[in-house]
Order: C-alpha cells, then sequence, then structure tokens
C-alpha cells in the first residue's frame, strides 16, 4: 500500500495480497470497493447469525444495497478509515472495518470490527486481517493508537488481540444485550509509536 501527493492532498492506494491459509487455501486480501455492496450484505447477514459475539444479530443489518454502496464509498475517501475484505473464490469470508476520528484532536486513533464466516473459523484469517491493519497503521504515518472493544466471553478473539500486542485498557459494564441477558465488553488498545511510523 503506498499514499501518494495529489493536488496537496493524500491519495490513500491498496496493496491487494494473495495469502495461504491453514488449510492451504488463497485468500485474497483487499479493500472494499462500492461494487462489493452485495456480497458485502450477503456476508453480513450471513455472519450475524453464527456468532453472538457482534454488536449486531440476525436481522439486524437493515441497509439498502445503495446506503451499503455510500458506506464503502466513504470508508475508500477516508484517509484515516481503513474497509478490508477477504475472499477465497469470489465468496466474502471475513472483514475488517477501522475508523478514525472525524476531529484533529481523535484523528490519530480509531476502533476497528473484524468477522469471520464460521465454516472458516481457525484457519488464520482474523489475524491477517489484523496483521495487514497494525501495517497499515504504521505505514501511514498518522494512526497512532488502535482500539477495540470484544464481548468479555470471546477468549478466542482475546488471545488473537493479546498475541498481536494489544493491552487490556478497562471494561464496559452491560456493553451487550443478548437475549435479554448482559455482557460486559473489554477495552483494549495498540499503541503504534511515532518511531515506527517513520
Amino acid at each position: 500500500m503506498k499514499y501518494i501527493m495529489v493536488n496537496k492532498g493524500v491519495v490513500k492506494t491498496m496493496k491487494r495480497k494473495v495469502l495461504k491459509l491453514k488449510n492451504g487455501q488463497s485468500m485474497i486480501l483487499r479493500e472494499a470497493v462500492p461494487e462489493d455492496a452485495e456480497a458485502m450484505i450477503t456476508f453480513v447477514n450471513q455472519v450475524a447469525g453464527e456468532s453472538d459475539n457482534l454488536t449486531f444479530g440476525p436481522g439486524e443489518f437493515a441497509v439498502t444495497l445503495d446506503q451499503e454502496k455510500s458506506i464503502l464509498a466513504e470508508f475508500q475517501q477516508g484517509l484515516n478509515q481503513l474497509f478490508l475484505i477477504g475472499e477465497i473464490d469470489g465468496e466474502i469470508v471475513g472483514n475488517l472495518t477501522f475508523r478514525g476520528g472525524h476531529r484533529p484532536r481523535v484523528a490519530h486513533v480509531g476502533e476497528f470490527g473484524i468477522s469471520v464466516l464460521k465454516k472458516y473459523w481457525g484457519l488464520g484469517i482474523g489475524k491477517y486481517l489484523l496483521e495487514y491493519l497494525i501495517d497499515w497503521a504504521r505505514e501511514v504515518g498518522f494512526i497512532y493508537k488502535i482500539n477495540l472493544r470484544v464481548k468479555e466471553d470471546n477468549e478466542g478473539a482475546i488471545q488473537l488481540y493479546r498475541k498481536m500486542g494489544f493491552r487490556e485498557e478497562g471494561r464496559l459494564t452491560r456493553d451487550f444485550c443478548i437475549d435479554g441477558r448482559y455482557y460486559d465488553s473489554i477495552a483494549m488498545g495498540l499503541q503504534i509509536d511515532p518511531e515506527e511510523n517513520k
């Protein structure tokens, strides 16, 4: 990925990667584009019914095709945001979204969300998505903190985040409500040191 100067601004261009999963399959990792809107809606509606670890459940992702196209176009334009998808044989199997703050005082920090289709759990997709995000943050040179919130009982994700260098920074009580039961979220963060950005 590279950032090039155009008319005193910065234009985002992303590298597309082909990666080998633990089962030997190849996955394409790339930035989402508006043309992915329909496939992205299908993916989100499927993944919503496969896990209680997401901030939305089955039927709760109510966006139209035009709205999703606009969302993806907006991500392409934002310099401190990223929308990644992982594809196997043309099917979206995982995604990661990162949004930095909109105001100067918080533009250097953002939060991400990640999801993977259940049939592809344990193959390293989440790790690949997260590695790409961290590398991107270091390369762009203006992201200095990556935050996340994770449901307290999502042990697999918590273990991955710790392995990738994230540290626990607090607990948000009653952050999830699923079928009338409350769950806390663990807030975690990773500092991207300025020296690493040079």
